[in-house]
């Protein structure tokens, strides 16, 4: 066979080979980048969901009184969520405003409405999260797939055998590696697969409805009122 068509043929295999692994490479990164916007975008509701509760923890003021909302909202511990309850009040989180005919009436809404406020925000957030979930679902099997139709390893001790026209080529590629070299190169290329848990984003909670616990967070309020009048009049300002 002629050597110009050998050289000819290699060169092509050679390309073909590049450019598949190349091309489908730069499609899970693209996929991956997603997958990292939205998983920081995930973060920021979880953040600004804690908030919620953080507020409505503050409104509690007494420690004793804190502990039983947790228990009624059955949070784990420790958690992003039971943490969010301890930080300091953040000042980006709006104000609730509330009428009623009396003060202690005006705090038991002021409460009620804390709650509803962390509900909602809560549900929203789940939304991100099983969205983010069954991305992070689809992606884990596109990494899946090309693990198994690009073995890293294999690609490169074929290559090392071709001549390859550039230095970058020789680089990146493996052009005279050696085994060692050749695993340290795959281990720096490899790309692994990703999870909610990794990333820290916390799995939503499942709350109780509103309505279904209006009593005992009616309870929770008056009891805040009566024992501590002053710091409780100063949320209703």
């Amino acid at each position: 066979m002629d050597d110009d068509l050998i050289a000819g043929l290699t060169r092509q295999v050679k390309e073909e080979v590049i450019e598949n692994y190349l091309r489908e490479r730069r499609i899970v990164e693209l996929e991956l980048e997603d997958f990292g916007r939205q998983a920081r975008e995930c973060l920021f509701r979880a953040a600004k969901t804690g908030r919620r509760l953080n507020r409505l923890t503050r409104v509690l003021i007494a420690p004793e009184l804190r502990r039983r909302l947790a228990a009624i909202l059955q949070l784990p511990f420790p958690s992003f969520w039971a943490a969010a309850m301890d930080k300091r009040f953040s000042k980006g989180t709006p104000a609730i405003r509330v009428r009623g005919l009396t003060e202690k009436t005006k705090f038991r809404k002021l409460v009620l409405e804390a709650y509803g406020r962390f509900h909602r925000s809560m549900d929203g957030y789940r939304a991100g999260y099983e969205e983010l979930a069954g991305l992070c679902h689809a992606v884990n099997c596109n990494i899946r797939a090309f693990q198994r139709n690009f073995d890293l390893l294999s690609i490169l001790a074929f290559l090392r055998g071709l001549d390859l026209e550039t230095v970058e080529m020789k680089r990146v590629l493996g052009q005279n590696f050696t085994a060692s070299e050749l695993a340290s190169v795959d281990r720096t290329l490899q790309i692994g697969t990703v999870s909610l848990e990794s990333m820290e984003i916390p799995p939503p909670l499942v709350l109780p409805k509103p309505e279904s616990i209006e009593m005992p967070l009616s309870q929770l309020a008056d009891e805040v009122y009566r024992c501590h009048p002053v710091e409780a009049a100063r949320f209703l300002a």
